[in-house]
């Protein structure tokens, strides 16, 4: 070997190592994520988050991790469990559902927050508007106080000659008032008389659905709440046990509700991979509008109609994007 190839190989040497340990020393980003009840009740949603990471080329121990913090259905405890997050050194906080985006703004107005979906930002406080959110806050938001009042208008179609409905809203939810508001509005036009009911806990669903019937409920609307979603099955064989007619979210039909009337949340949460993806990549926030949710979904339960002695109108049968027979 010459001197010239000896120089040669040295100087690539030199100038391969740099890089490979550059690579080896490559900064993997961390997400932390702060959910409202646990692992195995949001299991799809986690899961259509990962894939869109995943197609979007985050891969999971390789460029990015992902730390999970639980509240167990206990709000009281998300402050704490994003202080927990935060304390990791997270490049992005993940989040859903009016309780969990608001503890994860009042723990931090730095670090990003993608908000995988929730009711109206704006009226929370947490962006200053759809298209410039500003601050930390972006992700994506649902019109939840508009379903749960479209529920109402379904329940009375599906049973023309219902008077008294009840609403099931959790008290912790802080979308609460809001949706309240809305569907007191929508049951005052369709000529129903509308009582709320609040449960923030399954414990808390035998003293509910009791009222109810002490209180002659003809028909039962139910809030997209993250509880009340964990418990979609325990709230299908209350509403079974009490002859009531009622309609929810899709988990809620699918355990034996009569009516659904809501949108795909894991589809929700595979689009909050792009806002992640930007952020990770160096786009603010505060620069990234927020998506609102525009594709609704009817689904009807035969079997429920059938149990409770009640022929649906062809009205909402050929509306129906699913029917469960």
């Amino acid at each position: 070997m010459n001197r010239r190839e000896a120089t040669t190989l040295l100087g690539g040497a030199a100038f391969a190592w740099p890089l490979a340990a550059r690579a080896q020393q490559a900064k993997v980003a961390r997400i932390g994520f702060l959910g409202l009840v646990s692992a195995s009740s949001h299991g799809a949603r986690v899961a259509a988050l990962r894939a869109g990471l995943r197609d979007l080329g985050w891969i999971e121990g390789r460029n990015i991790l992902i730390e999970f913090r639980w509240a167990e259905g206990n709000y009281d405890r998300l402050p704490a469990l994003a202080g927990e997050l935060l304390g990791l050194n997270v490049d992005v906080l993940v989040t859903h559902g009016a309780a969990g985006a608001l503890a994860a703004k009042n723990a931090t107005s730095t670090i990003p927050i993608v908000i995988t979906a929730a009711g109206d930002m704006v009226a929370l406080g947490l962006i200053s508007s759809l298209s410039r959110p500003g601050g930390n806050v972006t992700g994506l938001s649902l019109f939840v106080a508009e379903l749960t009042a479209k529920r109402v208008e379904l329940i009375k179609e599906a049973v023309p000659s219902l008077t008294k409905v009840a609403v099931l809203l959790n008290p912790g939810n802080a979308a609460t008032q809001f949706v309240l508001s809305e569907t007191q509005a929508t049951a005052k036009a369709s000529n129903v008389e509308l009582r709320a009911f609040e449960a923030g806990q399954p414990n808390d669903f035998e003293r509910v659905f009791a009222a109810m019937a002490d209180q002659q409920i003809g028909a039962l609307v139910i809030h997209e709440d993250t509880i009340l979603q964990a418990n979609a099955n325990a709230l299908a064989i209350f509403a079974a046990v009490r002859r009531l007619p009622s309609c929810g979210f899709p988990e809620f039909v699918r355990s034996g509700g009569l009516l659904a009337y809501g949108i795909n949340f894991p589809d929700m949460d595979y689009r909050a991979a792009a806002f992640v993806d930007k952020i990770l990549k160096g786009a603010k926030p505060g620069d990234l509008p927020v998506e609102r949710s525009t594709k609704f979904n009817m689904i009807v339960n035969l079997q429920t109609a059938k149990a409770l002695g009640i022929t649906l109108p062809t009205s909402i049968l050929l509306r129906a994007d699913e029917v469960i027979e």
